[in-house]
């Protein structure tokens, strides 16, 4: 007998091992898991909010490691999956270069197509994140 998992647990392993990989830092490993067409939006109103292409993402954490010692550790803390949408409650870590410790917490919630990550809807404590990546 064979076990077949289904879309949703699919997804739900396939968001589990992006954020795996995203640890890693490698930006086009992290990128392979994004649909062409994906979107990745950062909640808030500081510089780095907004809407990003799959290429303009890239970028974003292209800039964001060289203002880090190393990538930034992210470990999943819930999930909750239903078809093609997966949940994510994360706490992040890492050494910023300015001397500041970056630990902030995200909920994201991914939305998968054909297996891939299409949308990506990233919350975070963006007063932290200007504090510790923009602030003087």
């Amino acid at each position: 007998m064979r076990f077949h998992m289904s879309n949703t647990e699919r997804n739900k392993e396939t968001a589990k091992r992006f954020l795996e990989t995203f640890a890693t830092g490698d930006v086009e490993k992290i990128a392979g898991f994004l649909d062409d067409d994906a979107t990745w939006w950062v909640a808030g109103s500081m510089p780095l909010s907004g809407t990003y292409t799959k290429k303009k993402f890239k970028e974003l954490l292209e800039g964001l490691s060289e203002r880090i010692d190393g990538p930034i550790k992210m470990s999943a803390l819930a999930f909750t999956a239903e078809g093609e949408r997966v949940a994510v409650e994360t706490e992040s870590l890492a050494q910023v270069k300015n001397g500041r410790t970056y630990n902030n917490l995200y909920h994201f919630l991914f939305e998968f197509r054909n297996g891939k990550i299409l949308r990506v809807k990233e919350y975070l404590d963006t007063m932290h994140t200007y504090a510790v990546f923009i602030a003087p």
